[in-house]
């Protein structure tokens, strides 16, 4: 029975001690703090590192540049460039260890055939290498001056607190008796050697120590927005990256809405029509021998060409209805929800009619959303909510059935989504087991 006692003792332990920590005013907690001995930790490595970064970009660079009148300058230039690279990933590591900084890794550069030269040319392309050794210039200086400014305030700080204890080293003179702390340029000597001077010395000391961990923490985000900015992806190349996705996202959704209306026409209205006229050529057949039987024909392939009808509207209703041309979005809601297997209430507050493909995809959003809650949601009754905020389209689908909607729950949740992120939009899920279920997808006002 100890160990069992010892395990459930401890974590109580700790969380006393956490408590007793959380208690404490921030400007106590500070220095104790493992963030304030990580960002100095950091502050302490970026010296030598940085020494060696800028000494091999400048080689580098200059060598690479002396040599452009030959040949073997672009190559050395794009070695360098490299190297600048790889100095950027340890960069990256070191603030993701010390300073918590999650930074992304830039794409890399890629060539587009095999070989040196290509290789040489899509560095030199990067702007990720030229932002890289752009770092490795920035960071040189600013690294010596935050390394000088955070141990002398550090070494200050804790050196005066810590005085009382340190005291007694310094010598004592028999013409002037004291210790000696403090000398001018005319060799002057000022003492602490009272309890007074010694507590006043401490107590500067402290205000030191307790202000050095908000220098180093101000210091140390300086380097998080060099970090992030300069060695971080690309805001533009992300954004490509982020819309070629979205492109490959459009043409595959939009080939699927293809397939599935060429599927809807072969299996359903052409179908019926085929049916028809064979329906209607044997009905002439039997106009003369059977009138009767020609007549029931007849009035069979009436009632097809009805369904057929039926099944074209719904089909065009699909593709783009025109209610939704015609009276917006309102208008459209409420004509789908009152096809809902379950009553649904709607409320659409818009001032105006957004961009036209933003209100389609908002019109499809919620009648997928709405055919969702008839199959699988065992609702009693749903709500739509739409409304505009700022610069964005608001859509709100919620229902009382029993929940445990997902994004990967195989309902279309998860095309859903795809389809909205394509257009910046956005679709969250809120669905406990058990309900109720609340579906929010966020699109731009302008597409």
């Amino acid at each position: 029975m100890t160990a069992p006692i010892a395990e459930r003792t401890a974590p109580m332990a700790t969380d006393q001690f956490s408590e007793r920590q959380h208690f404490l005013p921030a400007v106590v907690r500070a220095p104790l703090e493992g963030r304030t001995w990580r960002e100095f930790g950091y502050l302490l490595l970026s010296l030598p590192i940085s020494i060696v970064f800028f000494t091999f970009a400048v080689v580098t660079v200059s060598l690479g540049a002396g040599l452009l009148i030959t040949f073997l300058g672009i190559p050395v230039l794009a070695a360098g460039l490299a190297g600048c690279r790889a100095f950027g990933a340890l960069e990256r590591s070191r603030a993701r260890g010390l300073l918590h900084l999650d930074v992304d890794d830039p794409a890399p550069a890629r060539a587009r055939t095999n070989g040196l030269m290509s290789w040489v040319g899509a560095v030199l392309k990067s702007g990720t290498s030229w932002r890289q050794l752009l770092y490795g210039f920035l960071h040189f200086p600013w690294a010596v001056t935050a390394f000088c400014i955070a141990v002398t305030f550090w070494a200050t700080g804790w050196g005066l607190f810590l005085y009382p204890l340190w005291q007694w080293t310094f010598p004592r003179y028999t013409d002037q008796p004291g210790i000696a702390v403090f000398g001018d340029a005319n060799g002057r000597q000022f003492y602490a050697d009272t309890p007074f001077e010694i507590g006043s010395t401490a107590a500067v000391g402290l205000v030191f120590v307790l202000a050095t961990p908000w220098l180093i923490r101000g210091l140390a985000h300086v380097d998080r927005l060099m970090v992030s900015g300069l060695l971080g992806p690309s805001t533009l190349a992300t954004r490509v990256v982020e819309l070629e996705s979205d492109r490959g996202v459009v043409v595959d959704t939009a080939a699927a809405d293809l397939r599935k209306i060429e599927r809807d026409l072969h299996d359903g209205a052409q179908a019926r029509l085929v049916a028809l006229a064979m329906d209607l050529g044997l009905a002439k057949e039997k106009l003369l021998e059977d009138p009767e039987a020609a007549a029931r024909m007849v009035d069979e392939a009436h009632g097809e060409v009805k369904v057929a009808l039926q099944e074209l509207r719904d089909l065009a209703r699909g593709i783009h209805p025109a209610v939704l041309t015609d009276r917006g979005l309102d208008a459209a809601l409420s004509s789908v929800a009152s096809r809902c297997a379950v009553p649904v209430s709607v409320d659409v507050d818009l001032p105006s009619r957004p961009a036209a493909a933003i209100e389609g995809i908002a019109y499809f959003t919620v009648s997928e959303l709405l055919q969702n809650v008839s199959k699988h949601a065992q609702a009693r009754r749903a709500t739509v909510d739409v409304w505009r905020s700022e610069d964005r389209l608001m859509l709100q689908v919620t229902d009382d059935g029993r929940g445990g909607a997902r994004l990967d729950g195989g309902t279309g949740m998860a095309g859903l989504a795809e389809r909205l992120g394509a257009v910046d939009g956005l679709l969250v899920v809120d669905s406990p087991t058990g309900g109720p279920t609340m579906v929010t997808a966020e699109l731009p006002w302008r597409g």
